[in-house]
């Protein structure tokens, strides 16, 4: 049955008249019944109470056994064909002077008030039968004849029970058969009284209901008026009235069922695809024509800035225009570039007039017949932005429907076409950047490799030496946290300056990555790298830079050299020589520049010959090991997780080498990832072995990002030692991160896609500050050991660790803090309520999982 309202108001009146009925019946029912039962309760005892006195009466003038079975047979007699049972019975006492009698089978209740013992209860109503017993006491008459009893003592009862079955049975059918001859009555008046009710409403509604249907335009709706309907009711009056308020409101935004087709089927074609961003101008020109298809629309303009002296000025025509019609328009453009202050200062710019239809004629446009519509965009990044204008009949420029498809016209061509020239700027600058480091817009490491690659090959072409310079930037950690980022960026750009001017016109200068820089001098011997070196210390030594605390601020640099081809002819061999110069030059002093000595080359030589020597035997032999070093849980974190992280070593001669020791050679031998699979097999197998059920921290080199099947070979490896990757968390430096941004996002999104878990190592130490918190999907952060250390004696660090941990709750980011050495670090720890520690005072690295209290 449908749900509608005439049929809910009689459903309403039926259930209703039922559920009064049912109240009334079962009431009714409780009440006879409860009457019946204490009337026959209180008959009971009084017909208890005659049979008593007659006999009282009788034994008074003394009977015999005859007179008794004369009484008992009247008894029965009179109370024969009534719903009544008497009983008389003898006490002990009586039994014992007068000898036993037939009587009817007794219950506890009966023995016990017979035996002179006290029972409480002798009126009572059970399944619908009533039973009185009445005790026959002793008086003191009565022991002329019982002798052996006492005044009180029970002599005898008087049992009587009625059965009201019947009676119960016949009143509860004669009530059902009055509900059932009367119910039918009360349907009847509920069904009448619904339809009458119901009738005036569903009539309005019907009337209603027309009304609504009639409406197939704008024009018949906006006639829609639904005054005349009265619904009877006053909330239901409201309602209609709320109806008509909310339709007289979208009469007044109501829009043409054309044109609203006209605009979707528009914007639907405002999509930016490569087609459009090339030529851009004939999708402009589409357009308009296709305006023109719902109202007559004579040109369209765009106005844009493209850089800070670069200025386009594009006006399409529906056909081809009149000269006066150009200036006119012209003119209106002029207007609407001086109005806005984002054009202010430029004149010098050429208009291009487009044609869109080369076949028609704009001929006898009159100036007062057009309506001049525009819209602006302003970008600041990219430096771009312009207006958008359209020229068009006044009588649809003024038609307010119209007018609000025309404001989202050109909104949308302001963004399209704003987008097509951002994407162009984009485009510009992704060619450039790709080869430029932003901050300082020297060459970036890739083309500094690229260009040094080219040097090596042309220098040995054309048999001439040059030079490599390594540039390390002095205590620049210390000045970065003390003054901020901010400052660390103007300090890096103001070395970059220097360096730009103080080197030769044809030496490459490059950004190799934080604040190490690299200087390539074409042709030049050792003497000329030295002087070169010498004059950019010098003049980094004599530079100050003001902080934002207001103290000045000393630039230093450590500068290593080396020259091809007098100390090498390989190219990573000069960037290792180099480099160690400028770290040599460090631990002597800093602020110096060293150039490399055949003892020198000889050493560094050696030693990564012996290093590599001795990884290449490591991976042969197997003497990769795992070791793992504890990370324990603080004490306002009881989550009772067991953690290790996975170290790695290297067995020479039952000698540890730990990893910083050779993972720069590992990584530039290519070697490094086949490491980390073996030292995970490693691992993996002895958490089999060990019965390891905690998590494990795997740090990751860089380098296997780019290895296509890493992740396969991690799945065979889990599959074949049955380890549940839930409890295994990969780690990457921050570091890293930001040379390999795009490929790293790929690889923790696979990660996390396999189930495994994430987590940041060394967080803080990196330039890019929390952008990897917000980009990743990160489980656990590791906050850098520099920061933990001295957080006992430095408010900075500490206050620099309390802004990570709050960051890591609020992103619900677990926290490990390194470098945890003594037991004040761990005290302010738990102040803070880091998570996990992990340092040489929780565990040092061991070959064995260890267990934490």
């Amino acid at each position: 049955m449908k749900k509608t309202f005439k049929n809910y108001i009689f459903s309403s009146h039926i259930i209703l008249v039922s559920v009064i009925f049912l109240i009334c019946f079962i009431f009714s029912t409780y009440l006879h019944t409860a009457l019946t039962k204490k009337e026959a309760i209180k008959h009971a005892d009084t017909i208890s109470n005659q049979i008593f006195s007659s006999m009282y009466q009788i034994m008074r003038k003394g009977w015999s056994k005859n007179d008794v079975e004369v009484f008992m047979n009247s008894i029965k007699e009179n109370f024969k064909s009534s719903s009544y049972t008497i009983h008389i019975y003898r006490s002990n006492k009586v039994k014992e002077l007068f000898g036993e009698v037939k009587e009817s089978t007794k219950d506890n209740i009966l023995l016990d008030l017979l035996d002179g013992k006290d029972v409480p209860q002798l009126k009572y109503f059970e399944n619908d039968v009533v039973r009185n017993i009445l005790p026959l006491k002793a008086k003191a008459e009565c022991l002329t004849c019982h002798t052996n009893a006492k005044v009180n003592d029970v002599l005898g009862a008087i049992e009587l029970k009625q059965d009201l079955e019947y009676i119960f049975a016949e009143s509860k059918y004669k009530f059902i058969i009055f509900f059932l001859i009367i119910i039918p009555i009360f349907y009847l008046v509920a069904f009448i009284s619904s339809r009458y009710t119901s009738k005036k409403v569903t009539s309005k509604l019907v009337l209603f209901k027309n009304k609504v249907e009639s409406i197939n335009s704008i024009k018949d709706f906006k006639a829609f008026n639904s005054k005349d309907i009265d619904l009877y009711f006053y909330e239901l009056n409201q309602v209609v009235t709320q109806i008509d308020t909310m339709a007289s409101k979208l009469k007044k935004v109501a829009v043409d069922k054309e044109l609203l087709e006209f605009e979707v089927r528009l914007l639907d074609k405002f999509i930016i695809t490569s087609d459009v961003v090339k030529d851009w101008k004939e999708y402009i020109c589409d357009l308009l024509i296709e305006i023109n298809q719902v109202m007559d629309t004579y040109t369209l303009m765009t106005i844009f800035r493209v850089g800070d002296d670069q200025f386009e000025v594009d006006i399409f025509w529906l056909g081809v225009p009149e000269e006066s019609a150009k200036i006119h328009f012209e003119n209106y453009m002029n207007a609407s570039i001086r109005s806005s202050s984002h054009f202010e200062g430029i004149t010098d710019f050429t208009v291009k007039h487009i044609v869109a239809n080369k076949t028609m004629n704009l001929s006898n446009l009159k100036e007062e017949e057009i309506e001049y519509r525009s819209k602006s965009l302003f970008l600041d990044t990219p430096k771009i932005g312009g207006i958008v204008g359209i020229g068009l009949q006044s009588v649809f420029a003024t038609d307010p429907v119209r007018y609000i498809v025309i404001d989202s016209i050109l909104t949308t061509m302001a963004n399209l076409v704003g987008s097509i020239k951002a994407i162009n700027k984009y485009t510009q600058d992704l060619e450039y950047y790709a080869a430029r480091d932003p901050l300082t817009d020297l060459f970036n490491q890739r083309v500094f490799n690229d260009l040094m690659a080219y040097e090596v090959k042309r220098a040995k072409r054309h048999e001439y030496s040059f030079a490599l310079m390594m540039i390390d930037c002095d205590n620049f950690k210390s000045i970065n946290d003390s003054y901020g980022h901010a400052f660390g960026d103007t300090f890096l750009q103001k070395i970059a300056e220097i360096l730009i001017e103080e080197k030769r016109d044809e030496d490459i200068v490059a950004r190799y990555g934080g604040d190490e820089f690299t200087i390539i001098l074409p042709e030049c011997s050792e003497n000329g790298a030295i002087t070169v070196a010498n004059r950019i210390l010098k003049r980094i030594e004599n530079e100050t830079l003001i902080s934002p605390t207001g103290t000045k601020v000393s630039l230093t640099i450590s500068v290593g050299v080396s020259v091809y081809p007098d100390h090498t002819h390989s190219q990573k061999d000069m960037f290792t020589i180099a480099d160690s110069m400028m770290y040599q030059v460090k631990e002597e002093g800093k602020n110096s520049v060293k150039m490399a000595t055949e003892h020198d080359i000889s050493i560094i030589l050696n030693e990564k010959k012996h290093k590599s020597s001795l990884l290449l035997d490591a991976l042969r032999n197997e003497k990769i090991i795992p070791y793992f070093q504890p990370i324990q849980m603080s004490k306002s974190n009881q989550d009772g997780l067991v953690i290790h992280e996975l170290l790695m070593r290297i067995d020479q001669n039952d000698k540890l080498i730990a990893a910083y020791e050779f993972i720069e050679i590992a990584e530039s031998m290519g070697l490094i990832n086949k490491m980390d699979l073996m030292v995970i097999e490693k691992a993996f197998a002895q958490i089999n072995a060990s019965h390891y059920e905690g998590i494990l921290f795997i740090n990751l080199s860089p380098k296997s990002l780019v290895v296509s099947d890493f992740i396969n070979k991690i799945n065979n490896l889990v599959e074949k030692h049955n380890i549940n990757k839930e409890k295994i968390v990969f780690e990457i430096t921050e570091r890293e991160t930001v040379k390999n941004f795009s490929l790293l996002e790929k690889f923790v999104q696979n990660l996390k896609a396999e189930g495994y878990k994430f987590a940041i190592d060394d967080f803080g130490s990196g330039f890019s500050s929390f952008h990897y918190i917000k980009k990743f999907p990160i489980d656990y952060l590791k906050i850098d050991g520099d920061f933990i250390i001295n957080i006992n004696k430095d408010s900075k660090d500490k206050a620099f660790v309390h802004s990570m941990v709050t960051l890591a709750k609020e992103l619900n980011i677990q926290t490990i803090a390194e470098f945890v050495e003594n037991e004040d670090i761990e005290k302010i720890l738990d102040e803070m309520h880091v998570d996990y520690y992990q340092g040489y005072h929780i565990g040092r690295p061991s070959e064995n999982f260890k267990q934490l209290k």
